[in-house]
């Protein structure tokens, strides 16, 4: 790793102006593009104190050799160039965004004499009229199949249309009625053109006035009993209200809007976007994004924002709305009206449709997201992939086909709680899964919680190991002694069912970092278990730390065996907060605060957060309880009462060896 310290520029060397800046490795290459409204403010904030940095800017400061920087005139020209850059030289810790592709937009060349439908990628050419884009080329030609038996336009390519005017007859749309031919003369330039007209209306949304012609075209037609004509104008019409069902309307007042929607956990990111022409959805994209660096919301939407009108495939619609403003906001503004040419609303809708339908668009990235999320993990392919890269990785001479994870949470020390999820082949075992309430002093000390779960994990582990007949126990294991009645062995004999710690992991993994590692090795030491691999991943970095090791294992970010390893670890950390939290609410229901009147869940949450524990709570003084915010005096008194009409309940002791009871081991 580089020391920031060597190729920090000079100080005053740095302008003090907008601009964007890059960083590089020791070959050259860039590794990351940043843009700033003052570059000597930005680029200072990186040499400071590594400790005070964020660890994936600590990482890529360390990474870097070197660094350089271009001055721009404004912050508009400053994310331009970012963006420019980003493209080009593909940074490894800026956005990454899975899915750069282009999408087809429907297209109507009406800067040619006989103007043609076709379906279109790529930058905007002037003349040309679009509608989309669409989420698959394929959405475009059902559509303008269904349009091509009211409006006959022509859809050949150059060459076609060429030679047929020279042989003098029509390609097979013409024979079938699904073009009006003029390449042989069938209608003339004016006429085709109108017919395009026709199209470009009726998809920009007009669809209404031309509907109720053709039905008093129909109703005429029936009247003067051309009954052929009728029942052909009666087809027109259905084949367009098909048309129409395919693009509901979903805002009434005929805008034109994007609207992005963003799902996020804290490895990736997916974006989907809403394309609103008219009123009615016209396409749908999206992408995924791996959040190789800090960012939040904002950022990402600054970056979507970027890759769908950076390359000038799509115009900027009047309003684009996001689900968070972009920090600050004014150049990204000023640089999509830029785009336009005219005033864009770049906003967070607040209420009525609009709301209701970012509130869909976010849904749809919700499920983008986690289907993503189901198809790596399903995939047996790279299941293996992965399951083999932490088996190299860790030095296995196997790979690791079940997993535990162990992990710690607590509020303010209140509450403690561990979580154990299994996952088996890849692939999480729910049925497998424990929770552990920690008791005594461990709960103040992550570590020392560590090492207590460990153990008990694997003491009964042994005992239903002992159960099974295999008596080489060490004493550490707590097998019974000689003539005594062993445990249960693994198959519970009243359900049927395999005993809760039956069955060893292969890797144990812990999250968190070399203190949490080797307390979890101590507590398998001290209890002889030599067999388990054992490794601890730690959450900001994502470093995987072996035991006794001063440095960790850096597992590339694409890497098959990290994802899982990282699925691994957030599955523990979301069982073991919905257990913590399940807890602190029926400790919250028990304490007697919910019979308060006028108090709510916002004001108990504050009351607690504010003294840090109920039993400081009922020591507080009515002043001391008026001094949080939003409590009134009567409120006080009112807390004060109820808290003074209960005692704390006395702890349950275990009968027959006088141990107090304080933790629950369930599913």
């Amino acid at each position: 790793m580089a020391d920031p310290s060597t190729y920090r520029p000079a100080p005053g060397q740095i302008p003090d102006s907008p601009g964007v800046y890059k960083f590089r490795d020791a070959h050259g290459r860039v590794i990351y593009v940043g843009k700033a409204k003052s570059l000597r403010s930005r680029l200072s904030s990186y040499f400071q104190d590594l400790a005070n940095l964020h660890p994936r800017t600590a990482t890529m400061v360390t990474t870097a050799a070197s660094v350089e920087w271009t001055v721009v005139g404004t912050e508009v020209e400053a994310l331009q160039l970012e963006y420019t850059w980003i493209k080009e030289f593909d940074p490894r810790f800026n956005v990454k965004y899975r899915d750069d592709k282009s999408y087809p937009s429907l297209a109507v060349t009406m800067n040619e004499e006989f103007p043609r439908v076709q379906v279109m990628r790529g930058p905007h050419r002037k003349g040309v009229r679009y509608f989309g884009p669409y989420g698959h080329a394929w959405a475009i030609r059902e559509t303008v199949d269904l349009l091509l038996r009211v409006f006959p336009v022509r859809t050949c390519s150059a060459g076609v249309f060429k030679r047929a005017n020279q042989v003098g007859r029509p390609c097979l749309l013409g024979y079938i009625g699904k073009c009006s031919a003029p390449c042989v003369g069938r209608v003339s330039a004016q006429e085709h053109r109108d017919l395009a007209e026709d199209f470009c209306d009726f998809m920009a949304g007009r669809t209404g006035t031309y509907l109720r012609r053709l039905e008093e075209q129909m109703r005429e037609a029936a009247a003067a009993m051309e009954y052929e004509r009728a029942a052909r104008l009666r087809d027109d019409i259905g084949a367009l209200r098909r048309a129409m069902e395919k693009q509901a309307v979903v805002l009434a007042d005929g805008t034109d809007a994007d609207l992005l929607a963003i799902a996020e956990d804290e490895l990736e990111a997916a974006v989907q976007i809403f394309h609103v022409r008219g009123g009615r959805v016209r396409g749908q994209r999206g992408w995924v994004t791996d959040k190789v660096e800090d960012v939040d919301t904002a950022a990402l939407v600054e970056h979507a924002l970027q890759q769908l009108y950076g390359g000038g495939d799509d115009i900027v619609p009047k309003e684009v709305l996001v689900p968070a403003l972009p920090d600050p906001l004014e150049p990204v503004a000023d640089w999509l009206c830029t785009l336009r040419g005219a005033r864009v609303d770049l906003r967070v809708p607040q209420r009525g449709d609009k709301k209701d339908l970012m509130a869909t668009v976010q849904r749809n990235a919700q499920q983008t997201l986690a289907l993503h999320k189901t198809k790596r993990a399903s995939d047996l392919t790279t299941r293996s992939v992965a399951l083999q890269e932490i088996a190299d990785a860790l030095g296995l001479e196997t790979a690791p086909l079940r997993i535990e994870c162990f992990d710690i949470s607590h509020l303010q020390g209140e509450d403690v709680v561990a979580s154990m999820v299994v996952f088996e082949d890849g692939l999480a075992r729910k049925s497998e899964y424990r929770r552990f309430a920690i008791k005594g002093f461990a709960g103040q000390d992550d570590v020392r919680s560590m090492h207590e779960v460990v153990t008990r994990r694997f003491r009964r582990y042994l005992q239903e190991r002992q159960a099974t007949g295999e008596w080489d126990i060490p004493e550490s294991g707590e097998a019974p002694a000689p003539g005594e009645e062993p445990v249960s062995g693994p198959i519970d004999p009243e359900t049927g069912r395999p005993r809760r710690f039956a069955y060893p992991p292969q890797l144990v993994v812990v999250d968190g970092g070399q203190p949490q590692v080797a307390a979890a090795r101590r507590a398998l030491d001290e209890l002889g278990i030599e067999e388990v691999a054992l490794c601890g991943l730690a959450k900001r970095l994502e470093e995987v730390w072996l035991p006794g090791e001063d440095d960790p294992v850096v597992l590339p970010r694409s890497s098959e065996g990290l994802y899982l390893l990282q699925r691994v670890r957030d599955e523990a950390h979301r069982f073991a907060i919905s257990y913590q939290r399940s807890k602190r609410s029926k400790r919250l229901t028990a304490s007697g605060l919910d019979t308060v009147p006028g108090l709510g869940e916002s004001r108990r949450q504050a009351l607690l957060k504010h003294f840090g524990s109920l039993k400081k709570l009922r020591a507080a003084t009515v002043e001391e309880i008026c001094a949080v915010p939003g409590v009134g005096r009567r409120t006080a008194e009112a807390v004060a009462a109820a808290l003074a009409s209960r005692t704390p309940a006395a702890p349950a002791v275990n009968t027959s060896t006088g141990e107090i009871i304080e933790e629950q081991e369930a599913r």
